[in-house]
């Protein structure tokens, strides 16, 4: 059986005055429908929450931890993005990133637990929503919309109907590529809700106006940050990188609560995103 789908997971990157193709529109090509993959302690939302601003809807997956039905206890938060790639193979783009898996692994290994709350992308909106910055190529920025979902409709509706530990100190925020830009900004706009962020792959090439920002408004000294890339993901991550490195050295962040982690060989895909996020966990929340 076959399926369309329609899901912007791959974009163009700017790379010595030319655009590199490394993200592809997805609903130009047939997908093959796969066997769900997300583990048991995974579900779907069950109905979509509205973007007041912009009047579209997002579906939200939740990943809750083992034996949360049979516990007291509260958890720390992770929200992350581009949710149909987190836990299920059947929805993911390419691969997914056994976030369910592995945080179930962890647990076992260390007792520490953790809720996930993954925000669908927008598809052909997914570039707008995930930039606070408008593009000259993308158009006009719908980021500062998006987190307001999180912040405002989404965040309030999990910590009613859900034990956690609400605080920012116990809260993170997590994405690849569009969704690491997303990240950094709310890292440090939203320093009363988030204390720690995982930027994997951050698309800094999006706007200049992430590094101008970045200076306006500083992240709280306690922000853990963790940012990664791959080697092999082009000169113009790298030099990006390097410049947001020294402007947080240039700002004093503390060296104890900032990671920047470079992996040899590593591309800008799923396999790379899935395979660090456990130790980006186990780093942000001192997990040791």
């Amino acid at each position: 059986m076959r399926q369309w789908e329609q899901v912007l997971n791959r974009l163009l990157v700017p790379v010595f005055g030319m655009w590199l193709v490394i993200f592809t529109l997805v609903g130009c090509d047939q997908i093959t429908q796969r066997t769900p993959t997300a583990t048991e302690n995974v579900s779907v939302l069950p109905y979509p929450f509205l973007i007041p601003e912009l009047e579209r809807q997002r579906t939200v997956r939740l990943y809750l931890p083992p034996n949360y039905e049979n516990e007291s206890q509260s958890y720390p938060v992770i929200y992350m993005h581009d949710g149909q790639n987190l836990f299920d193979e059947a929805t993911a783009h390419a691969q997914e990133w056994n976030v369910d898996e592995s945080l179930n692994t962890l647990a076992k290994a260390t007792g520490r637990k953790f809720i996930v709350v993954a925000i669908d992308n927008g598809g052909e909106f997914r570039m707008n929503e995930l930039s606070p910055w408008p593009n000259e190529r993308f158009g006009e920025a719908q980021g500062k919309a998006y987190m307001q979902l999180i912040v405002d409709v989404v965040k309030p509706y999990i910590d009613t109907n859900y034990r956690t530990k609400a605080d920012a100190n116990n809260t993170a925020i997590m994405g690849s590529s569009m969704g690491g830009l997303i990240s950094h900004y709310a890292i440090h706009n939203y320093p009363e809700v988030f204390s720690k962020a995982a930027i994997f792959s951050p698309s800094y090439w999006y706007s200049q106006d992430v590094f101008s920002d970045s200076q306006l408004h500083r992240s709280k000294d306690s922000a853990r940050l963790y940012v990664l890339y791959g080697s092999e993901e082009g000169d113009g991550m790298i030099a990006d990188i390097d410049k947001m490195q020294r402007l947080f050295k240039g700002q004093g962040h503390p060296r104890e609560n900032m990671k920047f982690v470079v992996v040899p060989t590593g591309q800008h895909n799923e396999q790379l995103w899935g395979s660090e996020f456990t130790d980006a966990i186990k780093w942000l929340f001192k997990i040791y």
